[in-house]
Parts: C-alpha cells; structure tokens; sequence
C-alpha cells in the first residue's frame, strides 16, 4: 500500500508509539558501537566465511537503515555507516518476542544499533548475525523514493541532509574537501607559516574589490562590515613580526551567485615575507601537483570531458594571454607593444567587441572612462579568461587593477601580480605585496574616488599606519578551496561543494513544525 507524505508520517508516528509500549525509548541516548559498517567492509570485505566461523568477531554496530527485507521468523537489512553499507541478519529464536517485535516495527531509514558476529551468508555476503537489536531513532519522513538518490538538484542543495544519505557521491566529495584542507595545512604547517584567525566584522571594508554586507552592533551603535578578505589583517600581522602567516577563512561578497560564485565562500590565504610574487609562482607548482596527487592518486586529474595535467603550469602575462587567445576572425591580433603603448588597450577592445557584436561573442563592456590597465583587465576577461582550461599562471596585471600589488620596477603600469587559472577558473590569486605607505594610500585614495558599491568609502587609517611601522618585502596570495575543490573532485558547480548553498527561502520562509516539515 501506497502511503502520501502525510500519511506515512501519521504511520511512522504510530510505530513509534508502539516501540514506546514495547519498552524502548523513543529518542535514547546513546549507543556504544565497536566498529562502523565502513571498517568492517573494508577489514572483511574479503574475508572467506571459514575464517570468519573460526575466528568470531564480535562486534556492536549502528546505522540506518536502508533496505528491509521480512521472511517469516527471520530477516535481512541493511545498515549504512560512514558511507558503506553491511548486511544484518535476524532470527526470532535469537532475538527473542521482543527484539523481532521491534524489527517489524523499523521502516526505512531509522536507526539502529546491533550486537552479535561477523558471518557470511549463502550468498556469499559479509553480514552481521544479530544476537541483541538496539532503537536508535525513527525516521518520520521517508527516504527518497529511488533509492539511487535525488534527481531534483535544488532540493539536494536544501536538503542537504537526503543527498548525503541518497548520493555516496555527494558524501565522498566532502569527505574530499575536508581532505584537501588537511593537505593545505600539512603543506603550510611543514613550511614553518603559523595559522591564525582574523576578524570576521570589519569596521571598514577592505583587502579586494567587492560589495559588503553590512550589519550592526548595537551597544557600540556602529555599523560593520562582514569581511570580504582577511588581507588587510593579516599584512597586519607580517609587520608585528610573524613572517609566515596562513588563514583558513570564511569570506562574505554581496555579489551575484553562479555555477562558480556563492555569496559566502571559503579562502586560504596566505603570507610570506621575504619573497616576492615569483617564490610563489613557483610554489604553487609544487603545491597544486602535490595535492592532485595526494588526492586524486595521479597530476592528471579528470574534469568533465577534460583532463587536466598538473604536473606542470604554464605561465602567460596578461598582455601574452590576450594576443595568443585573439579570435581569428577578429583581425589581426594586437601585439605586446601595441597593448603597452598609451591608448593601446582601449582600441584593440574596440576592434575586439566590434567584431564580437556581429558574432555573439562575449562582450568587453564597460562604464564611464576607464584607463588603459582596466581596458586591459576587460580585454582579457573577453578575449582569454575561459580559453585558460589547463592550470595556467597568469601575470602581470596592471597597475590600475592591483591596488595592492608592488608595480614592476621597470614598467610601473604594470604590478608584480599572478592569478591561477584551471578549467576557465580563477582559483588564486597573489602579489608582491605593496608595502610603501604612502603609495599605498595614494591607490586607496584613487579606488575611493572612483565610487561605487565595490570600492571603500572610507580610507583605513591603522592600515597605513601599520605600513609606516615597516613590513618587509612580502609575497601573499589567497586559493578558493570552493573552487579547487570542484576541481578535485569533478564536480560542475559550487554548490556541489559547499554543503550548504545559500538559496531562496522555501515557500516565503522556513516551516516552524514537525507537521509542516512533512508537507502536511
């Protein structure tokens, strides 16, 4: 008999009220299991059964339970723990009245623990002979129907809670993630950097270029700012002397969402004093072929239809990206020197999107008068930016767009500044960190002028004032775990990779009851 949301709910509240009769709790407290159905796969997954008789292994066991199989006086299911699944077998005249009494009242998707051996059955199968059941939990809501997990992508990202039951593959990529963050820290942790942690509330937004949320404190009755980069703090800390300094932190931009962009969003950012944009360019060589190594097994690590190699990066400067990547039908390209001289940039964008107008090629929009190096960066984001499939180094912004960076010495329209680009991506981006003061309240003062939502209001003092303190030639850089995450893990979206994506509240907001939480 088929049972609607409302009516399975009803049903499952009424067998939990006749495993209250039966004596169990409803709701226990704990459980003291041995082994989860994981280890043991893993341990006996080959195990003859011979050897399993002759050497008994007793073992408590709890999990959920997702398939349930009656037969008379006797029963198979079986548990889901730490991803992996175990059979269980049960016996009336091993149990007793009571314990297969509570098994005909177990649904799909409760829990439950079990005590008894390790034993194969007929078939062949790895299972738990059951000498003592446990209630663990009842399920009120069903599982998904198929089993094969959740087709409707949006309520995986808002039930989170049914893709990591329904979908190993969902539960293995953060498995990975917590992996690869583990990596990171080993990585930087045997570099001799020191993890610290940074203000999540700033009073003055800063550290990149992007809308802030805003909040409010009510007994200081100021309003601050959710960062959008922990740079600026941590800058602060190279002065006072810790030379080698990394954050794992959270970021929070006011900005569109997309398949590569949440609002609230995970960074590893990092710095080095005493070195310069290229130690890191060559670092991150070593860093992103370890990882996909450590992770993946191999440097060659599949995205999509792509094979991404990161044994190796090659490196291009802004200005080489755009002539290599140029369009054909385009015209002729423009060339390095064409795009260095004054006004070069802006008319080969002319060229570019009269060209892209007539083809529905992406468009290097702009607003109001934009300099040379902001041409420049629009060019590139138009022309290049997604033709950067395999891990590339990217470098040599201009100056204009680097208000942070230390300008080349012997071109200061252009900065000491590299991004890494992966399937199109930007998954890093880092810099000789400008570290004049007065240079650097100059670039503040011209970023404020321009206007806007993305740019501060507000000059940050204590920042230039701990500049004039003196902070060492530096190297900083920030990595996107989100995105080098999917990257890691073939997955086409962020959202596959945050476990809990922001979304639009569900029907005007959440449900406040059990009742509604079923659809009743």
């Amino acid at each position: 008999m088929q049972f609607e949301p409302r009516d399975q709910f009803e049903q499952r509240q009424k067998k939990l009220q006749q495993i209250q009769a039966l004596g169990h709790d409803a709701y226990p407290r704990e459980f003291r299991w041995t082994d989860t159905a994981a280890a043991l796969v893993e341990q006996y997954g080959q195990t003859p059964g011979a050897e399993l008789e002759a050497n008994r292994r007793e073992v408590r066991v709890a999990g959920r339970i997702v398939s349930l199989r009656l037969m008379g006086k006797a029963g198979f299911a079986h548990l889901q723990g730490s991803g992996k699944r175990i059979q269980v077998y049960l016996k009336k005249d091993v149990v007793g009245e009571r314990g297969f009494e509570l098994f005909h009242l177990l649904d799909l998707g409760d829990s439950i623990g079990v005590r008894g051996h390790l034993f194969r059955t007929k078939t062949n199968e790895l299972s738990i002979w059951v000498e003592e059941l446990f209630f663990l939990s009842k399920a009120l809501l069903p599982l998904p129907e198929k089993w094969h997990g959740l087709t409707d992508v949006e309520l995986r990202y808002r039930q989170r809670y049914l893709d990591l039951i329904a979908n190993e593959k969902a539960r293995q990529v953060f498995v990975t993630r917590a992996r690869i963050i583990q990596e990171l820290r080993q990585f930087f942790d045997g570099r001799g950097y020191i993890e610290v942690e940074t203000p999540m509330m700033h009073p003055i937004p800063g550290g990149a270029a992007a809308r802030p949320f805003i909040t409010h404190h009510n007994t200081l009755d100021i309003d601050l700012y959710l960062r959008i980069a922990p740079e600026l703090y941590l800058k602060r800390l190279t002065v006072g002397g810790f030379d080698r300094v990394y954050e794992i932190n959270r970021n929070f931009r006011n900005e569109g969402i997309s398949t590569q962009h949440n609002p609230e969003f995970t960074m590893l950012e990092f710095y080095e004093a005493y070195s310069n944009y290229r130690d890191l360019m060559d670092m991150n060589e070593k860093l992103f072929a370890l990882l996909a190594k450590k992770i993946t097994g191999s440097t060659t690590v599949k995205y999509g239809e792509t094979e991404l190699d990161f044994s190796k990066m090659q490196r291009l400067s802004m200005r080489e990206a755009i002539v290599k990547y140029w369009p054909p039908e385009a015209g002729l390209p423009p060339t390095l020197e064409g795009l260095a001289a004054p006004g070069g940039a802006h008319e080969a964008t002319k060229r570019y999107n009269a060209w892209a107008k007539q083809s529905g090629a992406p468009y290097a929009a702009a607003k109001g008068t934009l300099t040379d190096g902001e041409w420049t960066g629009l060019l590139f984001e138009a022309v290049a930016e997604d033709k950067l499939i395999q891990p590339t180094i990217l470098y040599d912004f201009p100056t204009d767009i680097s208000p942070l960076s230390k300008q080349k010495p012997e071109d200061p329209t252009l900065t000491e500044r590299f991004e890494i680009y992966v399937a199109g991506m930007e998954v890093a981006n880092g810099f000789s960190e400008l570290n004049d003061p007065a240079e650097q309240e100059r670039r503040f003062l011209a970023q404020m002028a321009q206007g806007g939502d993305e740019m501060p209001k507000q000059l940050d003092l204590d920042y230039i004032r701990a500049l004039c303190h003196g902070m060492p030639p530096t190297a900083g850089e920030g990595i996107g775990i989100d995105r080098l995450t999917m990257l890691l893990t073939d997955s086409q979206s962020i959202r596959d990779v945050i476990l809990f994506p922001l979304l639009r509240p569900e029907g005007g907001g959440e449900s406040s009851s059990a009742s509604e939480a079923h659809g009743a």
